[in-house]
């Protein structure tokens, strides 16, 4: 059965959020929308398939009994190579495209068991998006020049007898996680090492605490762990970004751009930031989950997708300056504020001035 961690929507941090990527590809409509502040859930209507996890941006949408992170660990564990609904997953579109690249990365080789597809009642959504995560994965290895590869085939797998008395919750009893809590071991130094990392180069040490009220996401961390694994290719390329569904680079409109400061202030794994005199704004590709959240509330749109993404951020992530504001003393309230203009009034100072001007019918500069 499906849940939802509220806070982790981002849907929760800005009522402008227009994410509804849950809603649009679940298969029974048992996630609505809407006009609603989060996501209204009907459980009888869910079937458990796990897709609105995958296409979660944040990781707000979980299944009670599978995991992709424990899929991970155990499927590179296994001798074998089939992703199947038969055999470890609801369905394969529970899984998202950074676990998918990195257990290709590590097995060299998945095989989608697509042999199950005709026939589901879940497939009119869920077997063209597994065929989309399939095309995007395969695009990304091929941009990393890596010789991993990513198949779909009509298996048909099916469990011995044995096995398929079995449901998805005894899947992941502790006989089955024997070998998964071994590699998962193996991992645990590499991903706290990676986390590390990504803290350190986004933030300089007296900004840290900023970055522990954001989250990294966990399929994040694996994806960056599993890049560290194998080999830089000898050519960086770049990938478009309408190709890519995860991540993104931004350009920013500095005549545009108001410095309201709220596209770093709701990003919610810190790919946006500023310093502590927010006289800035940077931008970290690697930590960017694609949300759009930071694009949903710049009233001037100034904030833009890059068309194209460098690889070269996957394996050296680099923080980008997107503009440098001047800060200055209000002459009105005598607060600090940042600002790209000659404005000598704050931001709420000159919106509360040019209200009251148009109250009194005042026409011209001050």
């Amino acid at each position: 059965m499906i849940q939802l961690k509220a806070s982790r929507c981002v849907r929760s941090l800005s009522k402008e959020s227009e994410c509804n990527k849950c809603e649009v590809i679940c298969p029974t409509g048992a996630i609505v929308v809407g006009n609603n502040p989060l996501p209204s859930i009907n459980f009888s209507a869910c079937v458990g398939c796990g897709a609105c996890d995958a296409v979660c941006p944040n990781e707000a949408l979980f299944l009670d009994d599978f995991s992709a992170t424990e899929l991970f660990f155990d499927f590179v564990e296994d001798k074998e190579n089939i992703i199947s609904c038969h055999k470890n997953v609801p369905c394969i579109a529970a899984l998202n495209i950074e676990n998918i690249i990195a257990m290709a990365l590590l097995k060299k080789e998945i095989l989608f068991d697509m042999g199950h597809c005709e026939g589901c009642a879940i497939a009119h959504k869920c077997e063209p998006q597994i065929r989309k995560n399939h095309e995007e994965a395969s695009y990304i290895l091929e941009a990393m020049e890596s010789d991993a590869t990513i198949k779909l085939e009509n298996i048909k797998y099916e469990k011995e007898e044995q096995e398929t008395s079995t449901s998805r919750r005894e899947f992941f009893s502790k006989a089955n996680l024997k070998g998964v809590l071994k590699t998962k071991h193996a991992f645990e130094k590499e991903i706290q090492k990676a986390t590390d990392e990504l803290v350190e180069h986004t933030l300089q040490k007296s900004d840290i605490a900023l970055l522990k009220q954001k989250r990294i996401t966990e399929r994040r961390k694996l994806f960056f762990t599993a890049l560290k694994r194998v080999q830089k290719p000898s050519v960086y390329h770049v990938i478009e970004s309408d190709e890519l569904t995860f991540t993104s680079m931004k350009i920013l409109d500095g005549e545009a751009c108001t410095a309201c400061q709220m596209c770093y202030r709701v990003c919610p794994t810190g790919a946006l930031s500023s310093d502590i005199k927010n006289s800035k704004i940077d931008f970290d590709p690697f930590l960017c989950i694609k949300c759009h959240i930071c694009h949903d509330v710049c009233e001037p749109d100034a904030i833009k997708l890059s068309p194209s993404y460098r690889v070269k951020e996957f394996f050296e992530p680099a923080v980008q300056n997107l503009i440098t504001f001047r800060v200055r003393r209000c002459g009105e309230c005598d607060m600090i504020f940042s600002t790209n203009s000659n404005d000598k009034l704050c931001y709420r100072c000159k919106v509360e001035e040019e209200e009251a001007r148009e109250l009194w019918g005042i026409k011209g500069d001050r």
